[in-house]
């Protein structure tokens, strides 16, 4: 994948991302593009910061710190992937979002390392729609009880809910996992917990972000429409 390549797959996506919005009578700017840059080599990294992205998706603590050494240019990054608790304490400073909060260990570990550094984290709830067994995620039933449990934690402030709904080759039939996802968003809101805004979806990837975007997503997940197909893992 050439940097050109890279270049207009990005602007092909911000196009799509335009129309989906226009559909939905949305303002494009509230909807963001994670580029998902897992696996791929911070010269992809760099080839989509000169194309005009500047906010990036890792999942590999060890692969994400040594990108943090090769990227200079000014980005943001959100960490999306399944985190072990044991690894947090390398993120403080260096994500502003994490995507992928699904055990109140791994909350209560976040909260602990960013204390440390007088910060606190913004992290998304991931909720696993598809009763998967391999996917993370906290089961539907159980998001009310689990959002009470975390916003007791000083560190900690929920920006939104996270799914990765099963894949489905028709987005049609990935639809229904995308607006539930924005209906318990809304339910949780309607608590008015303390440290909860509610304000971001992140949902929707390569093959049916569109969708995503019309059922509300504000950050979509973006990495093989950009990228190519991943490299390694």
């Amino acid at each position: 994948m050439t940097a050109m390549d890279i270049a207009v797959n990005l602007a092909r996506i911000r196009t799509e991302i335009a129309v989906a919005c226009a559909r939905r009578g949305r303002d494009p700017a509230t909807v963001r593009l994670v580029a998902v840059s897992k696996t791929h080599p911070a010269e992809a990294i760099l080839a989509a910061c000169a194309a005009g992205q500047d906010l990036f998706g890792e999942s590999y603590v060890q692969e994400f710190l040594t990108k943090l050494e090769a990227v200079t240019a000014p980005v943001q990054w959100h960490y999306i992937g399944h985190l072990q608790s044991n690894k947090a304490r390398y993120l403080p400073g260096e994500v502003t979002l994490i995507h992928s909060v699904d055990r109140l260990s791994l909350a209560e570990e976040i909260s602990r390392q960013w204390q440390k550094h007088g910060l606190t984290a913004d992290v998304l709830i991931e909720v696993n729609l598809g009763g998967e067994a391999s996917k993370s995620g906290v089961d539907a039933v159980e998001l009310e009880p689990f959002l009470r449990q975390i916003v007791t934690l000083p560190n900690l402030a929920v920006r939104g809910l996270m799914t990765l709904p099963p894949y489905l080759d028709d987005p049609e039939d990935v639809r229904p996992y995308f607006r539930r996802l924005r209906e318990l968003a809304d339910r949780m809101k309607e608590l008015a917990l303390p440290g909860v805004t509610m304000q971001e979806l992140s949902m929707g990837m390569s093959h049916d972000f569109a969708v995503a975007i019309e059922e509300g997503a504000t950050l979509v997940r973006i990495g093989t429409a950009i990228f190519g197909e991943r490299e390694g893992r």
